[in-house]
């Protein structure tokens, strides 16, 4: 399922209104007061590095599980996936700050076989609660070897919205933008028995680019 990178807007297309917007206001009171502009400024500023969205490229082999957002990992566990029948699964985790790219991507190839949107509360994303109790959306891919990877997109603390664009009966490629979440957040990957992870605690990951775990051999 290798396919071409999706072009890239380098400003992700879910921030243009807030772009457009803190820019105006920016520039308008510039008009009245140079000083009184700053924060607006540094606001729009803030908001420019926000929705970055670079282009990414994915590195090569089946069995790659890729990671699905940009941040730290703060979870490798076995746990139960409730989300593709209870099975058992290395779940890893990617805390996003409110630096880093909030665009989405697939973590492998494969068929979305469902797409499941849960409301809940808005702790920390880094806390593991926000794992089970955070609104989340939760897609369940099949892959061309016939493994189940889950990628769920949880809200943190301050995001307020998560959007993904993947439907059920979808294919998707490594590294395909998928969704986005607004602002500061995490995405949970439960994979089968028998992946070996490729990251630990602490390490930073960026999306497409890092390798987050091997799948086992094909079922």
């Amino acid at each position: 399922m290798n396919k071409p990178p999706y072009p890239h807007p380098i400003i992700a297309r879910e921030g243009w209104p807030f772009l457009a917007g803190i820019v105006a206001i920016s520039v308008v009171v510039s008009l009245w007061s140079g000083w009184a502009s700053l924060p607006f400024w540094l606001l729009s500023l803030f908001v420019l590095q926000f929705f970055r969205d670079p282009p990414r490229e994915a590195p090569g082999g089946d069995n790659n599980v890729l990671s699905p957002a940009d941040g730290r990992i703060v979870a490798v566990e076995q746990v139960k996936d409730d989300y593709f029948g209870h099975r058992d699964a290395l779940k890893i985790s990617v805390f996003m700050n409110v630096f880093n790219v909030h665009s989405n991507r697939s973590p492998v190839d494969g068929e979305v076989l469902s797409v499941t949107y849960f409301p809940g509360s808005f702790f920390n994303a880094a806390l593991d609660k926000a794992s089970l109790e955070n609104e989340r959306n939760a897609i369940v891919v099949r892959t061309p070897q016939g493994h189940v990877v889950t990628a769920v997109q949880v809200a943190g603390l301050i995001a307020k919205r998560i959007l993904c664009y993947a439907k059920t009966g979808d294919s998707l490629y490594k590294g395909q933008r998928y969704g986005f979440i607004r602002f500061g957040s995490r995405v949970d990957v439960y994979l089968p028995p028998g992946s070996r992870p490729r990251v630990v605690i602490g390490d930073k990951v960026s999306a497409t680019s890092t390798v987050l775990a091997e799948l086992p051999p094909q079922v």
